[in-house]
């Protein structure tokens, strides 16, 4: 008779609580948690003010946007210290694009709690823009998540731990593909990955392998 190693007590035990957990997770979507309107600001705009509206509106973060409202990115308390005050700059003379994160990782609002906590812990990021046919319409935060169902995140931080160590034995991890608008052609993708420090869709990319 086989034993069972202790990692593998660990993976069923993982297991059998990500199956309970997912017995509510299921029922909760995107929609039902996440923080709407979104307070956002144009990516001309200088990091003083950025500040000012998540002081105003005691927010953690702001999403930047272009003049044509698209969602660019994201700016955090954490990215004003170190982008800005960290590097002695004058907030008012940095634009808010300058500092902001991109591209802005996106969920559907039809999609489930556990799939949005999922995608959080393999990416390592604390928030997620919703998306609903192109247009921005909500927020989610690990602190969404974690108001109605603290035990769900730190379990699957735990199971996509595991995940990570065996596929880092198995084989080099791929870059996972991103949703948001694509850095060449502007288009709205649910697929992009980073190409030479820019985000490209699909088509741009095969575009520029021909080239190439």
């Amino acid at each position: 008779m086989s034993k069972v190693k202790p990692n593998e007590v660990y993976i069923f035990h993982v297991a059998e609580t990500m199956s309970d957990i997912g017995l509510r997770s299921s029922r909760l979507l995107v929609k039902d948690v996440m923080s709407s309107p979104v307070i956002t600001i144009e990516e001309g705009a200088p990091a003083n003010r950025v500040a000012e509206l998540m002081d105003k509106h005691g927010l953690g973060c702001i999403i930047i946007t272009s003049k044509n409202a698209k969602p660019l990115g994201i700016i955090t308390e954490r990215d004003l210290v170190g982008r800005v005050l960290a590097k002695n700059v004058k907030p008012d003379s940095v634009k808010a694009k300058e500092v902001m994160t991109s591209p802005l990782i996106t969920i559907e609002p039809d999609e489930t709690i556990s799939e949005a906590a999922r995608r959080m812990s393999r990416l390592n990021i604390r928030r997620l823009g919703v998306m609903y046919k192109g247009q921005l319409i909500g927020l989610l935060s690990s602190k969404d998540i974690l108001a109605i169902m603290p035990e769900l995140l730190e379990t699957i931080q735990e199971h996509a731990l595991m995940e990570g160590e065996n596929r880092a034995q198995e084989a080099p991890e791929e870059s996972a593909p991103l949703a948001g608008y694509c850095d060449q052609c502007g288009g709205w993708s649910d697929n992009l990955n980073e190409v030479n420090g820019e985000f490209l869709c699909e088509d741009c990319r095969i575009e520029l392998e021909t080239e190439e």
